[in-house]
């Protein structure tokens, strides 16, 4: 499969976590890496409860959770991922910080490695610049969250991606069990420009009185098929990020249309970020 064996992943949140766990259970040999050694340990407890887990619903055998874990390893230091045929990055969503890391990384891997980016917004070719002669190895391979359930991953080219950088991480994709979807470089490519403005949509709604917010979510629940409503949607990914995502549209596209509704400003500048702070638009503080 194109000779990648090996696949450094950066970041030991919940993506970079999650991709961790489903490359390491396609076969794969990853490391993960971050800065904080206790992100590393919460990463490192979190697969062993999820294989479990899977284990328990008869998803994966006993020796298949054994061998994904032997494929894992974990480091702080970057200097630990060579080898790598591949380096995902999936840290922070700040387009300046995502530009230092690559370019390291291209002073690094200088032997054909992919270096790909799993950004919900910030434009590759953008990230690719800072990577000077290296920018055809930059793409984006956009994983959607919960990891090891979702099956889409949007493959993004930068103006500079090499068609043989694509193929092969279409190739790895489908290897992790993936469907990979292209896309062009564009503000929140496709996922995230349909799906924000649809998001924001709905705190507008509340914010004007058409609806409290479980009636609105219960309504695009029943009346769109969804699995979830577009408030608690915003909640599980974060509002600080639906936040910044929606700038980057609005900065992206030169239209203020795309900005977040005040009331979505609001929540975020009260620290009510979503699930993962325990109060979001709705209350996880007993989750």
């Amino acid at each position: 499969m194109t000779g990648i064996t090996t696949i450094g992943i950066i970041g030991a949140g919940q993506m970079g976590g999650g991709i961790a766990q489903v490359a390491a259970v396609a076969g794969f040999k990853v490391v993960v890496c971050d800065a904080s050694p206790d992100a590393l340990r919460r990463c490192e407890d979190q697969h062993r409860k999820r294989l479990a887990r899977e284990v328990e619903k008869q998803r994966l055998k006993q020796d298949e959770m054994d061998r994904a874990i032997s494929h894992l390893s974990y480091a702080q230091s970057i200097d630990m991922l060579k080898g790598a045929q591949v380096v995902i990055e999936a840290i922070v969503e700040d387009a300046s910080v995502k530009k230092q890391l690559f370019a390291k990384l291209a002073a690094m891997f200088t032997h054909g490695e992919v270096l790909a980016s799993n950004t919900s917004s910030i434009s590759i070719t953008e990230i690719a610049a800072a990577t000077g002669p290296a920018a055809g190895r930059v793409i984006g391979m956009h994983f959607f969250n919960p990891v090891p359930v979702m099956k889409l991953v949007e493959v993004i080219k930068g103006l500079q991606t090499a068609p043989e950088t694509t193929e092969r991480v279409t190739a790895l994709a489908k290897a992790m069990g993936k469907i990979p979807i292209p896309a062009n470089d564009r503000p929140g490519f496709v996922s995230n420009r349909v799906l924000m403005p649809f998001i924001n949509e709905a705190f507008y709604a509340w914010m004007e009185g058409v609806a409290d917010p479980a009636a609105i979510d219960e309504i695009m629940k029943l009346g769109c098929n969804l699995p979830m409503g577009p408030l608690r949607l915003a909640d599980f990914i974060g509002l600080d990020t639906c936040a910044h995502i929606m700038n980057v549209l609005a900065d992206g596209l030169n239209s203020e249309r795309y900005r977040p509704c005040p009331l979505l400003r609001q929540l975020v500048a009260a620290g009510r970020v979503g699930e993962k702070g325990g109060r979001g638009v709705y209350d996880y503080s007993q989750k």
